[in-house]
């Protein structure tokens, strides 16, 4: 996805991150095609408007609460639907993989001393399956089935569990709600441009980083 026209991160320059926050799907997993295949089924399901195909790409430039009035999700119903959704991936696993060059990342940060945590609204036994064994055990902590806007909490928790002040740690993730929530806890965050916000959108929050490739990750540590 290019980005040639998109605002400069805040803050490009590297820095001493101990640990790395990552989210999973759209970050590490490239679940996005698997997620528009299954999204009108939930939609029928629970009642809410389903996505036309060309509205796909405004979508990806809303936050998630922008996304709910859009869809006219009820929030009451957010649980259930996160339930579901970790029902049906659980079931197509199959069908989720890693992108490309994340596991070469995984060991690139444990050589560099950096440990790394994964916070995800997706469930932790199928964010293992992705994963495989050999790149699980690469990830010290996870923190998983959060809330949609839940993620903010689960870094707090995160801190205190290792006792890390929030400037030596990085959220890295590919939704605004991301960035809001490193925000809200006062840590660096960068967004990533090939999951399931756009590039455009991301950067108008300014995030500390916009990276375009995985292989650019390492570089921030």
């Amino acid at each position: 996805m290019s980005t040639s026209a998109i605002i400069a991160p805040a803050n490009p320059g590297p820095s001493r991150h101990r640990l790395a926050i990552f989210d999973f799907d759209g970050t590490l997993a490239d679940s996005f095609p698997w997620f528009i295949s299954v999204l009108n089924g939930v939609a029928d399901r629970y009642g809410f408007n389903p996505v036309l195909p060309d509205e796909m790409e405004m979508l990806r430039g809303y936050d998630a609460r922008q996304i709910m009035r859009h869809l006219r999700v009820p929030g009451w119903k957010l649980p259930l639907i996160a339930n579901h959704m970790r029902r049906l991936m659980a079931r197509d696993i199959h069908a989720i993989r890693l992108f490309d060059g994340v596991p070469a990342l995984l060991r690139t940060l444990d050589e560099r001393g950096v440990a790394v945590a994964v916070v995800s609204s997706n469930s932790e036994t199928n964010i293992r399956r992705v994963l495989g064994r050999e790149n699980a055990a690469l990830v010290a902590h996870f923190a998983c089935g959060s809330s949609l806007f839940g993620k903010a909490a689960k870094f707090r928790a995160l801190l205190r569990r290792t006792r890390l002040p929030a400037g030596s740690v990085i959220a890295i993730g590919d939704e605004i709600r991301d960035i809001e929530a490193a925000r809200r806890v006062g840590m660096a965050c960068a967004a990533v441009t090939w999951g399931y916000s756009r590039g455009d959108a991301l950067a108008a929050h300014r995030p500390d980083h916009l990276v375009d490739r995985i292989a650019e990750i390492a570089a921030l540590f």
